[in-house]
């Protein structure tokens, strides 16, 4: 009987799992879907409007990204600006140290 049981628990993991894998992929198949038709609208209001249809990119230009960088790493880079995060704070004095032993070899 406690075979009868693990051989059944195996199953229904197994059943299990391979419901979650299929409904994942169907969650990912109905976003692709979503963003196509999305797309698709969009070039066919492109197309109606004569409008060109321009596609979705992400611009970047990496002259300005190395130049930004470059300038925030360089030397002096925070000079001449006052600090706005200074917080004030007491100084003490801690050359006075005077429970030190001397050690001897």
């Amino acid at each position: 009987m406690n075979d009868f049981l693990k051989q059944l628990m195996r199953w229904a993991v197994r059943l299990g799992l391979l419901a979650a894998a299929l409904i994942f992929l169907a969650s990912l198949l109905f976003a692709a879907g979503l963003l196509l038709m999305l797309w698709l609208m969009r070039a066919l209001w492109a197309k109606l409007t004569g409008r060109p249809v321009q596609p979705w990119v992400f611009k970047m230009h990496r002259a300005d990204l190395w130049q930004r960088a470059y300038r925030a790493t360089a030397p002096g880079a925070g000079r001449g600006k006052p600090s706005v995060d200074v917080i004030d704070a007491e100084v003490t004095d801690v050359t006075d140290v005077s429970d030190v032993r001397e050690k001897r070899p």
